[in-house]
């Protein structure tokens, strides 16, 4: 919205520093961070009077969990609410990959939301049924991929880009409607398996959006595509500024989410923060690097789907409890420990994903 103060310049004026994305990037990161400080602990009061006994805590879930009965959940209503002022305002409204990731972004905080609901009212961990949250966020994976694939350019249009072999394209053509739901459901309940310790996934997801940030920037310029060795995705740099926003809105809700947390995202922010994601990796034609980025959570989801299936063929468990994080804790781990080692993880995952740009 602020970018049409640009009307306003003479071209060496003041105005004329909202056409610069990197400044309106600036300015949504601390747009967002004011807004989680600000709402933070008013937010965290509202819930905590509103759920009274807050999220209902897993009975066969680790001993030390039982301590967190009581705290308030859907506390990712207060990063969405701050990507969603900061984007608004700084980003161009009339960019369709910001308003493909807007529209990613909500419709999964409306179905977390729905889901942190029902589970809060009927105080036990049975939300919305699974299927119901598998078909909507299928449906709006669905159509934000017919989004993104309607303005990707010619030659990409309906193609999977590969990273470091930039020739090699696959085209799938309508098939990669399915294909980029598969990558933004997927990205969305990952990031979902992942929250399970304080803080555990807000801060590997900013270290994801960061990256990505960095990804749409330099996809969305020719004379950096040329020297990286990627493909041109016109108009994706703009991505950068709800990027930016997500690592503001992060760091605002980390401050309250820290062990001990005083909030928990909920379904609310990590459907919403994953999806939002898929959605990046989706239009930036990055969806095979998400997988590197975001390793640490493709690994949470693997781990499920491997006790899950090696329980029902054999009766038997891989791992002492899944996701892995919870495995780790059954073995001894502190909590602390868990979360800062899979953070150094994350953090080491997204510099492989950088990398890609430029090997050849």
């Amino acid at each position: 919205m602020l970018y049409w103060l640009t009307l306003l310049s003479d071209g060496g004026d003041f105005f004329n520093l909202f056409r610069y994305i990197t400044f309106r990037a600036g300015g949504a990161f601390l747009t967002a961070l004011v807004f989680g400080f600000l709402f933070g602990r008013p937010l965290i009061e509202v819930l905590r009077r509103r759920q009274g006994k807050g999220q209902p805590i897993r009975a066969d879930g680790p001993e030390g969990h039982l301590a967190k009965a009581g705290t308030p959940t859907m506390g990712g209503l207060l990063i969405v609410g701050a990507v969603l002022t900061a984007t608004l305002l700084w980003a161009r409204l009339d960019n369709p990959y910001i308003l493909m990731v807007l529209f990613v972004t909500l419709a999964f905080a409306i179905i977390g939301f729905a889901d942190d609901y029902a589970k809060v009212a009927r105080q036990n961990t049975n939300g919305v049924p699974g299927k119901v949250r598998l078909g909507l966020g299928i449906l709006v994976g669905g159509l934000a991929a017919f989004w993104a694939m309607s303005f990707h350019p010619e030659g990409l249009t309906g193609d999977l880009a590969f990273p470091v072999f930039r020739e090699l394209l696959v085209h799938l053509g309508w098939f990669f409607i399915p294909f980029g739901a598969f990558i933004i459901v997927g990205a969305a309940n990952a990031v979902n398996l992942t929250d399970g310790l304080d803080g555990l996934a807000i801060m590997p997801v900013m270290i994801a959006a960061a990256t990505f940030g960095v990804i749409a920037y330099a996809v969305g310029r020719t004379d950096f595509t040329e020297y990286l060795g990627v493909h041109y995705v016109p108009d994706t740099g703009e991505i950068i500024i709800f990027c930016a926003g997500l690592i503001g809105g992060g760091l605002g809700f980390l401050w309250y989410n820290a062990p001990p947390a005083a909030v928990f995202m909920g379904d609310t922010g990590s459907l919403a923060l994953g999806g939002a994601l898929g959605a990046i990796a989706v239009a930036t034609k990055h969806e095979i690097v998400l997988g590197i980025v975001g390793g640490l959570f493709v690994i949470e989801a693997l781990s499920v789907i491997i006790q899950v299936f090696y329980f029902r063929r054999t009766g038997k468990r891989v791992f002492l409890m899944a996701p892995i994080h919870h495995h780790y804790e059954k073995m001894g781990w502190s909590e602390p420990q868990i979360v800062i080692r899979f953070w150094i993880v994350a953090l080491i995952l997204a510099m492989i994903g950088l990398a890609t740009l430029k090997v050849r």
